[in-house]
């Protein structure tokens, strides 16, 4: 990776994030709790995958039809998240195969 991809990836990030701080407050809490647990246990591929921005496309849809990120999302949010991920290789899986020896890949 060289320094122009680092900063056109800053730059894209930096937009991102301008698009999550122009959500009604109520969302902008929901979307950082979301992040938070995906960075956590969420696809392996979420820096380069378009999962975050999927998420602000189906938020800043929400806020056009006048619906709260509760009604939009369900009330278990956890849930809705994990619907999202459940096919893609997960950094929990990265974590499972680590302490159990198992190598290569793992498909769900």
């Amino acid at each position: 990776m060289g320094i122009q991809d680092i900063i056109q990836g800053k730059k894209q990030w930096r937009a991102h994030m301008a698009r999550v701080k122009s959500l009604p407050q109520d969302y902008q809490i929901v979307y950082k709790e979301i992040q938070r647990y995906l960075f956590k246990v969420g696809p392996v591929d979420l820096p380069d995958g378009p999962v975050l921005s999927k998420i602000v496309d189906f938020f800043e849809e929400g806020v056009a039809s006048g619906k709260g990120v509760l009604e939009l999302l369900g009330t278990d949010v956890a849930a809705f998240v994990d619907d999202l991920v459940k096919d893609s290789r997960t950094n929990a899986d990265v974590y499972q195969e680590s302490i159990s020896g198992e190598t290569g890949t793992a498909d769900k």
